[in-house]
Formats: C-alpha cells, sequence, structure tokens
C-alpha cells in the first residue's frame, strides 16, 4: 500500500511562504477598499415596502412641466405624471398607502440628488441624453422640445447671427448652455455666454437688459412669455439649436424599478390619457404662482411629441 505522507517544508518554503505574506494582505485590503467604494444597488421598491416615503424632486419655475401653485405646492404635467406612477407603484407592492414627500431641486443639483439617491424620482423638464445617462436613468419621455430662444420683441433679434458680440444667458445645469456655446463658435458670434441659477432668473435678466437673450427650451420660454406683464413685449425666436427629450429621472442601477416606471407611462400614453393631460397643461388656463391668476401656452402639440407617442420607448437620440 502506498502512502502518501506530507513532507515537512523546506526552509526555502518557509521563506517564500513570508515573502507572499504582505503581497496577500496589500490585496486583500485593496479588495476591502474597493468594495467599499463601489455604490450600493438602489432598490426603491424594497424601501417602499419597507414603509419609507417615495421622494419626488421638483422644479420652482420650470412652467407647465413642474412648478410651484399660489399655495407653494408642486403642481404640472410632469408631476401628474409622476403621481401617476406613484399611485401605479402603491397598486404594485399592495400597499395601504404611500407616503410621498416632496424635494425641491434646481437645474444645478437634480441630476446629483437622484444619483446620490436622496430622491426615487425628478419630475420637471429633464433631457434624457448620453452623458447623464452615465449617471442616471430615465423613463419613456413624455415630451420633446426644441431649443430658442426668447428676446425683447423691439430688440430686433431674429436669428443666432443678430445676437454677434451680445451678452446671452441660459441656465446652469441644463444642456443648452453647451448648444449655445457650440453655436458661438460654429458661427464666430464671440457671445458672453452668462448661467442663470433658475428660468425665472435668466428671463428676468432678459427683462432688465442684462443679456439680450435667453436660450432654452421653447416649451419653457413660452411658458414664461405667458406670465410677463406685456407677454406682446417678448418673442421667441431662432432656429432650433437641438431637440430635448424630456422624461422622469430615476436612479441608474434599478431596473425593476425603472420597469414599474416605464409600465405606467406606456399605459398613459397607449390608453390616450396622455392627449387630455396635455390638453389640460398645454392648451387650457392653468394656475400660476399668484393666487387667482391663470395663464394659457396656447401650444398645439408638435408633430415629433405626437409620433413618438404611437410607439413609447425610452430610447431616444444621442
Amino acid at each position: 500500500m502506498l502512502l502518501l505522507r506530507r513532507s515537512a517544508p523546506s526552509a526555502t518554503a518557509h521563506r517564500t511562504a513570508r515573502q507572499r505574506r504582505p503581497i496577500t494582505r496589500a490585496l486583500l485590503l485593496l479588495f476591502c477598499l474597493g468594495m467599499a467604494a463601489a455604490p450600493a444597488r438602489a432598490d426603491v421598491l424594497a424601501q417602499l415596502r419597507a414603509g419609507k416615503p417615495l421622494v419626488i424632486a421638483h422644479r420652482e419655475s420650470s412652467v407647465p412641466f413642474s412648478y410651484l401653485d399660489a399655495d407653494n405646492h408642486p403642481v404640472g404635467y410632469g408631476i401628474e405624471l409622476c403621481l401617476k406612477a406613484a399611485e401605479a407603484i402603491k397598486r404594485e407592492l399592495r400597499l395601504p398607502e404611500l407616503k410621498v414627500q416632496w424635494l425641491l431641486v434646481t437645474s444645478g443639483n437634480r441630476i446629483q440628488t437622484v444619483a446620490e439617491g436622496r430622491a426615487h424620482m425628478e419630475c420637471g423638464s429633464t433631457t434624457n441624453n448620453a452623458e447623464r445617462r452615465r449617471q442616471v436613468a430615465f423613463s419613456i419621455p413624455y415630451f420633446f422640445a426644441g431649443s430658442h430662444m426668447v428676446v425683447k420683441t423691439a430688440s430686433g433679434i431674429h436669428l443666432w447671427d443678430d445676437l454677434r458680440g451680445k451678452t446671452v444667458v441660459s441656465t446652469r445645469g441644463t444642456t443648452n448652455v453647451a448648444s449655445l456655446r457650440a453655436k458661438s463658435e460654429e458661427r464666430l458670434l464671440k457671445l458672453s455666454v452668462l448661467e442663470a441659477k433658475d428660468h425665472a432668473e435668466a428671463f428676468s435678466m432678459v427683462q432688465r437688459d442684462r443679456a439680450a437673450a435667453f436660450a432654452m427650451d421653447d416649451v419653457l420660454l413660452f411658458g414664461l412669455r405667458a406670465q410677463a406683464p406685456r407677454p406682446e413685449d417678448y418673442a421667441v425666436v431662432g432656429e432650433m439649436l437641438s431637440i430635448e427629450p424630456y422624461a422622469i429621472m430615476l436612479p441608474h442601477d434599478d431596473p425593476e424599478f425603472k420597469k414599474l416606471v416605464d409600465r405606467e407611462i406606456a399605459r398613459v400614453i397607449v390608453d390616450n390619457e396622455i392627449f387630455g393631460l396635455y390638453r389640460k397643461w398645454f392648451q387650457q388656463p392653468i394656475p400660476t404662482h399668484i393666487a387667482g391668476k391663470s395663464l394659457n401656452l396656447n401650444m398645439p402639440m408638435g408633430y415629433i411629441l405626437r409620433d413618438s407617442f404611437k410607439y413609447p420607448t425610452d430610447e431616444v437620440p444621442n
């Protein structure tokens, strides 16, 4: 019978083992640090099942998508769609109640707020593009805007070339800032580009002649123009800079949560509820931040948005 015995380790083997220990410890330390640095996978549905509130981020002056009414309550087209998604989540999870907690955000901090998990969804006028999808996810889009500019009617500005050498403003943290700078370089306009903290401040800069134009998505410009004391003093002009698909912003790494939200947005579209919501917020009087005052954008649905509703998908141009 052959007996296999374990031979005693040699002195050389002892030295080799001692040399390997620091390397092994270093590798183990690096592995642990890497695990600690890796972000935890989001699981919004589990949080809601545990009784935590659904945190919805909203905007202050993104009329008619997400803004504050006279009672400082979030309202708008995007807000209403997010609340429909919240109801769908409540039904799917069979929760007796689902508490909604509102969180005010700006153009500058909205992406970081969702990416860091401080809000579960953001309902506003946020464009879905490839750069942002590295940090967050997006639902099926509910609007397509075109980027233009608002100017004083008396300024004589009609085209981007009319802005040569002038000061122009856009809102910090929006895709319009990059588009505006690209247009300036492309046309050699030598624009001085300012960044406002929000849409209301940017429009105010045009009103006070601190900027010759405010570059932003057309629907937001129409909303701000409609709220001015004399809307006819302002005009939305210029060829389209870009197409902006708006969608609900969601956590980057939570496919189950996104699937549920997408399913509800698709249902609203397929069941034609979306057309009633559009008429309500874009073609009828809507509340403003001033008690007793309303405004009407009188904005017909664009062909790009109408066509997108035929085949709801979260695939959008980059």
